[in-house]
């Protein structure tokens, strides 16, 4: 495939600053646009627009911010009260966690909906430029939106997943030309009808990309082969034998190097995988070498970055690096400005620059996402990376898995319960690959492990579907945006997956030892 042509070191540093460049425009005209709200005239924005160093203006005079620091704004926003944080009065809310009636709901212009619609379409053309194929442009394109609804706190409103209040937003050309589901379909209120009606919808068309969470990929491939076969009587085993002019899965929502492999084989045959960076905050990045798992900061999408690092992040007042700023290999918390009025807000992610010219990045956790109760200061990005090693040296194909600590004879460690798609050929050797990849990339964890003070890992195989079933049993509503947390230190979903779970447990050590 091709890929990006080398550049100079001298192009090298000119691409970056004008990154940073176009960050600084951005903040510019967003806080000029804001300079009338509540929460511009609280913060002076006009004075920051007229800064010469308007990086350094809003950084000086912008805290940071969570959503309970801006609830009493995001919820004036939601009860229809108008310019409070973005001119006018929102009418499109992103549940970003929770449910629409408790949780976590942040405003959404309308401007910025069709600037992330658009992203989906740039995302498209830069694979095309990637690719140099453009077959998937003669079919169509089939994703799963999550739901939207009536908002029952202002008439007139719309709240739902932020993939479902995109999906609206998307271009007329697309929906007529392109759009596989019918909204009528896409937005069925219950999410296994929903499934079930895309099967049936979409098996007999010629589906050439498919974009969605690629955890949801597999739920609904097993539907549409079984749909393909009642309709015409043919058994098939892979998805490319109903759908065999699929060239592309574009995928967002969560990382996708665990899926990668098990969706490979449930296709059965070769496409392109192209990764998104999306969240109810905005849209934020996406792969354009085909080549390079690492995404491309869109610097122009409505969306001013801030980078805190992760490592000082509950200082205080941390350190704020803009785009320009920003070094290869360190770990960052982003925290975004947005064309709907979110200002200093933290996303809640983890990423690594892998490279400045372009900005391309990769998501390595999430803030919370970390195990260190005993010091050994594991983080998402280690775990996967740890798993993923562990299923190519046993011939398995996982699908997901959860990481939380245990203590056993009092020494603790770590439960990892996984997900396959194909179970591992030696489960002893997988917890033992767990343990031997964890020593080699974490000087913490090998440092207990070393001394004795940390056990080695316990695998639990659960069986296919059990982390569906964990959240249909525990969610008021499964979705779209519905992922499975990678680590907890609390043990509160370990807990309640092996709640639904009677099994043993395979030491590093090969050892069968109770669930307790």
């Amino acid at each position: 495939m091709p890929r990006d042509l080398p550049r100079t070191a001298a192009h090298a540093s000119a691409a970056h600053a004008r990154a940073a460049h176009a960050q600084a425009r951005l903040l510019r005209r967003l806080v000029l646009r804001a300079s009338e709200t509540a929460f511009g005239r609280a913060y002076r924005f006009g004075e920051i627009a007229r800064a010469d160093d308007v990086v350094g203006a809003f950084r000086a005079r912008v805290p940071l911010q969570e959503y309970e620091s801006l609830r009493e704004a995001f919820d004036a926003t939601r009860a229809g009260v108008p310019d409070v944080l973005w001119p006018g009065r929102a009418r499109h809310f992103a549940v970003s966690s929770g449910t629409a009636s408790a949780g976590k709901v942040l405003p959404r212009s309308r401007e910025h909906l069709v600037q992330d619609a658009r992203f989906s379409v740039r995302v498209g053309m830069r694979y095309l430029a990637a690719s140099g194929r453009g077959a998937f442009l003669g079919g169509r394109h089939l994703s799963i939106p999550g739901r939207t609804e009536p908002d029952p706190l202002q008439p007139g409103a719309v709240v739902g997943e932020v993939s479902g209040l995109v999906a609206e937003a998307a271009p007329a050309f697309f929906r007529r030309f392109y759009q596989a589901v019918p909204n009528e379909i896409a937005f069925l209120p219950d999410w296994e009808a929903k499934l079930d009606a895309i099967a049936a919808a979409t098996e007999s068309q010629d589906i050439r990309l498919i974009a969605m969470v690629p955890s949801w990929a597999r739920a609904l491939f097993g539907r549409v082969r079984a749909a393909h076969a009642r309709r015409t009587g043919r058994h098939v085993d892979t998805i490319g034998e109903v759908w065999p002019n699929l060239q592309v899965f574009v995928s967002g929502g969560v990382a996708l190097s665990s899926y990668r492999a098990p969706l490979a084989d449930e296709i059965g045959r070769a496409v392109d995988f192209v990764e998104t960076y999306g969240a109810s905050e905005g849209f934020f990045s996406y792969q354009d070498d085909l080549a390079d798992p690492a995404m491309r900061l869109d610097v122009r999408n409505g969306v001013f970055f801030e980078f805190v690092p992760f490592e000082r992040l509950g200082e205080p007042d941390p350190p704020r690096f803009s785009i320009g700023e920003v070094e290869v290999g360190v770990r960052y918390a982003p925290f975004v400005s947005t064309l709907s009025g979110l200002w200093a807000y933290g996303v809640g992610d983890v990423v690594r620059f892998t490279h400045l010219d372009p900005p391309r990045l990769l998501i390595v956790g999430r803030t919370r996402e970390v195990l260190d109760r005993y010091g050994e200061a594991v983080h998402g990005e280690e775990a996967r990376a740890a798993f993923e090693a562990a299923c190519a040296a046993t011939g398995a194909r996982g699908a997901d898995f959860h990481v939380s600590p245990v203590v056993r004879g009092g020494v603790p460690g770590h439960r990892w319960l996984c997900e396959f798609a194909a179970a591992p050929d030696d489960a002893g050797r997988f917890a033992d690959v767990l343990d031997r990849h964890l020593v080699a990339i974490n000087r913490h964890y090998a440092i207990r492990r070393e001394a004795g003070a940390f056990r080695p890992p316990e695998v639990v195989a659960l069986p296919e579907g059990h982390f569906l079933r964990w959240m249909q049993a525990t969610r008021s509503r499964v979705g779209a945006q519905s992922k499975v947390p990678r680590l907890r230190d609390d043990g509160e979903v370990a807990d309640a997956l092996l709640a639904l779970l009677g099994g043993a447990v395979v030491g590093a050590e090969g050892a069968q030892e109770g669930v307790n």
